[in-house]
């Protein structure tokens, strides 16, 4: 009697468990994909947003994208995007979808510094690797040898240098992948930038959605940006990075 209690109690937990789940990632995807068929495009975004908060990846923001830009959330749209690129940056769909956006809307894009610039020719993780990988190769193509009390071949120091040569390039990069983290963009029309972080301060201008800018500073609920024509400070929730921590 005992153990089919037990039992009982078990199934009963079970059940009660996989109620309380919420929706998989393809019926979310599923969801999303009808809803913007149907020309809800508020509600496809909602449901492709909670897909990439499920699992962030560069095709999900891309379909984010198109429904906050269908919507009429330019700045939304154009984070998203950004997302999608930061993720991969050969989407080419994202990359042309920018484009489109920034002519009509009137932004411009980001301001890269020079190390930044080939940050975005590939994935940070693939940096990453990459530097990760040449180093080891140059640093055991050099010590091996050594170790193992063995002359050292013509060919495996042309190719410790090559690899130390690999890893030096792949440093700016490195680099720019980080300080590029700090890049963000307007989600709210007309935001106004305040000359110090309080409401009562004086506005130094209003902010389209989608313009980019950089985070300096946080200070309450404020964020002190610069975009190419000024700075100030931002509401923080009128302002998202494009790699969100």
């Amino acid at each position: 009697m005992m153990k089919r209690n037990i039992f009982s109690t078990v199934v009963l937990l079970g059940f009660v468990l996989s109620a309380g789940a919420g929706p998989t990632l393809d019926e979310l995807f599923r969801r999303g994909m009808e809803t913007y068929r149907t020309g809800d495009f508020a509600t496809s975004a909602k449901w492709f947003g909670e897909c990439v908060t499920q699992q962030p990846s560069s095709g999900g923001w891309q379909n984010l994208g198109l429904a906050e830009w269908q919507s009429g959330q330019v700045g939304e749209a154009i984070l998203a995007w950004e997302r999608a690129g930061w993720l991969d940056p050969a989407n080419h769909a994202a990359r042309a979808n920018l484009q489109f956006a920034r002519k009509a809307a009137q932004l411009e894009s980001p301001i890269l510094e020079w190390h930044e610039i080939p940050s975005t020719w590939v994935s940070v993780n693939a940096w990453a690797w990459l530097g990760g990988i040449s180093l080891w190769i140059a640093v055991g193509l050099i010590t091996l040898p050594a170790f193992l009390r063995r002359p050292r071949a013509t060919w495996s120091q042309a190719l410790a240098a090559t690899g130390l040569a690999v890893f030096l390039l792949s440093l700016p990069a490195q680099i720019g992948a980080h300080t590029r983290t700090r890049i963000g963009f307007v989600i709210s029309p007309g935001a106004a930038l305040r000359l110090s972080p309080t409401h009562d301060a004086e506005t130094v201008t209003r902010l389209a959605a989608g313009e980019p800018a950089r985070r300096e500073a946080i200070r309450g609920n404020f964020v002190f940006v610069r975009t190419s024509r000024s700075a100030g400070w931002l509401e923080r929730d009128q302002f998202a990075l494009i790699c969100p921590r």
